[in-house]
């Protein structure tokens, strides 16, 4: 289940996918400067984004290739001491509880329970294995307990890939498959904030949402469409949504990445933030890393996405650092898979050792 490709072609490979994120991330930090100076924005929260992910994605691959199962454990156990120290991870006070419990509390804690599937399937001995597994299911567990039932279904979906990842050996069906589920709820999204789907469908979804953020999720589409180039500036949602404006306790967010984006920097910046998802996700198709692994690890990044696309979970520093962390661990080729020194093939011609 490991990668078959030859060290020179694992190493272009992994060349390639660095290359390509250098790329993305830059955009992404560059479009932001522009609509910024466009529109008189604040860029600072992107940037801080943007850094957090690199950050942890370049700390991942460090640690990843040193300690491929202490250093995913740790990560998980540092994880939810921050979810349980601080509630909710918000810098101030929660206007409606749902809006809360689908952001940064959820989002931390799948990311954990990925992060112990990856360390349980990647140790070696079987005692250590069920360790990790128990740990995960504790997890999953604390999840309940903090009240975050969008985090107890997330963790346990994670949970479920995880098991199903064990018995695939080809990557490829999987990876298509956690890009197609970021896709549909992204557009479900969409969907819901343009009312373009049933009544019936429309006011169920509702009730499981509550109206106010549907209301924001309306705003920001509004905004979109009245700004579709460059959008309405970095950080400027909550000075120009209605909702927003009328609520007393407002954090100037439209809860969900994906209309943040086009609400904020049109477009383009709804196309780099796909591609930055489409980038972790070709990072781990290329990864030689055991797919058990990957596919593990791709699927907490995919439940942070549908989280994201219906919450502000990309809003807090230690969700981003979590994710580049992640996705790090996962692409990282841990240094006991090197051999010490390149086996040259020996065979004997005549009376003489050749290669």
């Amino acid at each position: 289940m490991t990668s078959g490709a030859g060290p020179g072609e694992d190493g272009q490979r992994r060349n390639v996918s660095d290359a390509v994120g250098v790329v993305v991330l830059g955009a992404c930090a560059t479009w932001s400067l522009i609509t910024a100076t466009v529109h008189d924005g604040r860029p600072e929260g992107v940037l801080l984004a943007v850094l957090a992910v690199a950050a942890g994605y370049a700390a991942g691959r460090i640690c990843g290739a040193l300690l491929p199962v202490s250093a995913p454990c740790a990560g998980a156990l540092a994880g939810i001491g921050l979810a349980v120290a601080v509630p909710h991870l918000a810098p101030g006070p929660q206007i409606v509880a749902p809006l809360g419990h689908a952001g940064a509390t959820a989002a931390l804690l799948t990311l954990c329970a990925g992060a112990t599937c990856c360390a349980a399937w990647a140790a070696e001995s079987r005692p250590l294995r069920l360790a990790m597994g128990a740990l995960a299911v504790g997890i999953t567990v604390t999840a309940a307990a903090l009240g975050s039932t969008s985090g107890f279904v997330t963790c346990t979906a994670v949970l479920l890939c995880s098991l199903a990842a064990g018995r695939m050996h080809n990557r490829g069906p999987g990876i298509a498959g956690l890009a197609l589920v970021a896709a549909l709820v992204t557009g479900l999204t969409w969907a819901v904030a343009g009312n373009t789907l049933p009544e019936g469908l429309i006011t169920s979804l509702e009730g499981q949402l509550t109206q106010h953020r549907v209301q924001l999720w309306q705003d920001a589409l509004h905004l979109a469409h009245r700004n579709a180039a460059v959008g309405v500036g970095p950080e400027r949602f909550g000075e120009l949504s209605t909702t927003a404006t009328r609520t007393l306790l407002s954090d100037g967010k439209p809860h969900s990445a994906v209309l943040q984006q086009a609400a904020e920097q049109g477009v383009v910046g709804v196309v780099l933030l796909g591609a930055s998802f489409c980038w972790v996700l070709h990072a781990l198709w290329r990864s030689p890393r055991p797919t058990p692994v990957v596919l593990t690890a791709g699927a907490a990044l995919t439940a942070l996405a549908a989280n994201a696309a219906v919450g502000n979970a990309l809003s807090f520093t230690a969700v981003s650092v979590g994710a580049g962390l992640l996705a790090g661990l996962a692409t990282a080729r841990p240094l006991a898979d090197e051999s010490p020194q390149q086996k040259v093939d020996v065979r004997p011609r005549g009376d003489r050792l050749t290669p």
